[in-house]
């Protein structure tokens, strides 16, 4: 072996140990197990939910209701916090909902009210609309045999003493006509009163929901002479939309006869 290939087997003899150490280096590192970054925890808090969906003007009980967790940066002062009021039932204590909620949303304040206190009615009402009590027969024939409920629609009847057909014919002849069309009413409910030392019921009221001119003119209707007003109960179908007005009875014209078709309020001729 001469001179030059002793150096050529030298350098690569060095080239090959230099390649080994860096690879084997480089192996080495990767081996080495990689620094596990833990993810900043949440902070949550407990705050109360809908446990099912909860109808606008329900009393809210334990059973509509639980506690879930919810980020701490996401919770508005105007929920319900488990470490604020750990005591579920007092907190919901003679609670109705002002506003409907649905499973699993929380429950604000700004959407609650205590039953049973002036402010209920004023709570639920839309602005702009007034709130009406009528009189009705507690026997259920003023008011569908009873089955009338919160916010259902309904459509109101004026019957009274037509004096003009009444002189006509020389014997009483009754009138009657649709005042109001779609009405929702806001509340039904009994009156009682005390005869004798004992509670009894001597009829009942429904609480209409109107705008100024429609509460204005049912008051005149209720109280007209020979007036009385009947409740007629509208299917679900028909009770999207707007109250309207069918007849005033405050206008001389407004004693014709007014037939509804399908929510369609239609002057009969005389």
């Amino acid at each position: 072996m001469n001179r030059l290939q002793i150096i050529v087997l030298g350098v690569s003899v060095v080239a090959f140990g230099g390649a080994y150490f860096v690879f084997n280096n480089y192996l080495g590192t990767q081996r080495k197990p990689q620094a596990v970054v833990e993810a900043p925890k949440m902070q949550t808090e407990k705050v109360l939910v809908a446990a099912q969906d909860i109808p606008k003007g329900s009393v809210v009980n334990e059973a509509q209701v639980n506690w879930l967790e919810w980020p701490k940066d996401s919770i508005s002062e105007l929920m319900i916090m488990k470490s604020a009021t750990p005591d579920t039932a007092a907190e919901l204590k003679d609670t109705m909902t002002r506003d409907s909620f649905l499973r699993g949303e929380p429950l604000r304040r700004d959407k609650l009210v205590k039953a049973g206190i002036g402010s209920y009615m004023a709570a639920v009402l839309p602005s702009g609309m007034r709130a009406v009590a009528i009189r009705i027969e507690n026997t259920g024939d003023s008011s569908a045999g009873g089955f009338i409920l919160p916010n259902d629609r309904v459509d109101v009847v004026r019957v009274f003493q037509d004096e003009e057909a009444t002189r006509a014919k020389g014997s009483g002849v009754l009138g009657h006509q649709v005042i109001l069309s779609n009405v929702r009413v806001l509340a039904i409910g009994q009156n009682v009163q005390e005869e004798n030392g004992k509670k009894v019921v001597v009829g009942g009221n429904a609480t209409l929901e109107l705008d100024p001119k429609q509460s204005e003119m049912i008051v005149y209707a209720q109280n007209a002479s020979g007036s009385h007003l009947t409740l007629v109960l509208r299917s679900l179908v028909d009770s999207s939309g707007e109250t309207v007005t069918v007849n005033d009875p405050s206008d001389s014209q407004g004693k014709g006869l007014t037939i509804v078709r399908y929510g369609a309020a239609q002057q009969a001729a005389r």
